[in-house]
């Protein structure tokens, strides 16, 4: 990340985004921590297994689960898999957002929860789920290789396949390249 400071209205807008993100039954059970202070950025890289790179990002948003409001409308399904799946959908929002205001931006999951929660004084009841490094960024990395479309998609049934999924999906210019 460069040195550079992102303005705050920036910041909103990719919190915003995350706020509007979908949630099972629309219980939004997240919260949203916003640190821009170097010592705890720093701490919090550490204790992510060492990811020292994250402390240059000028803020990082640690997005966090409040899972018996899930629990509450959808049991044991909704504390252990909706509350991670409605963060998921913020995180992707929040990035999507960072990238097309022209920030730098990284999903990061490895952490060690139990100490990050005192760093930040996370209530007992909450649990961190992603942390958002966001920044402009200070290099341009090569776009990872994806799985082609006909490796990911099957039709009505596991392994059912289709002879030719651009033809299928309408993407006739394909033939053509």
């Amino acid at each position: 990340f460069k040195k550079v400071k992102v303005d705050w209205e920036k910041i909103g807008t990719i919190l915003e985004a995350g706020r509007a993100s979908p949630s099972c039954g629309n219980v939004q059970n997240w919260m949203f921590i916003a640190v821009d202070d170097e010592a705890k950025r720093k701490k919090i890289a550490e204790l992510c297994f060492q990811q020292y790179w994250m402390a240059d990002a000028p803020i990082h948003i640690v997005i966090c689960s409040k899972p018996q409001e899930a629990q509450r409308h959808y049991g044991i399904r909704g504390e252990r898999l909706y509350s991670v799946q409605n963060c998921a959908a913020v995180a992707e929002n929040m990035l999507l957002m960072a990238h097309a205001q022209g920030l730098g931006a990284c999903w990061v999951g490895a952490f060690e929860e139990d100490r990050i929660k005192d760093v930040l004084g996370i209530v007992k009841e909450a649990r961190p789920q992603i942390i958002i490094p966001i920044g402009y960024a200070d290099e341009e990395p090569a776009i990872p290789s994806k799985y082609k479309l006909d490796n990911v998609v099957y039709l009505n049934k596991w392994w059912g396949r289709v002879k030719d999924i651009n033809v299928f999906f309408g993407y006739h210019s394909a033939k053509f390249q």
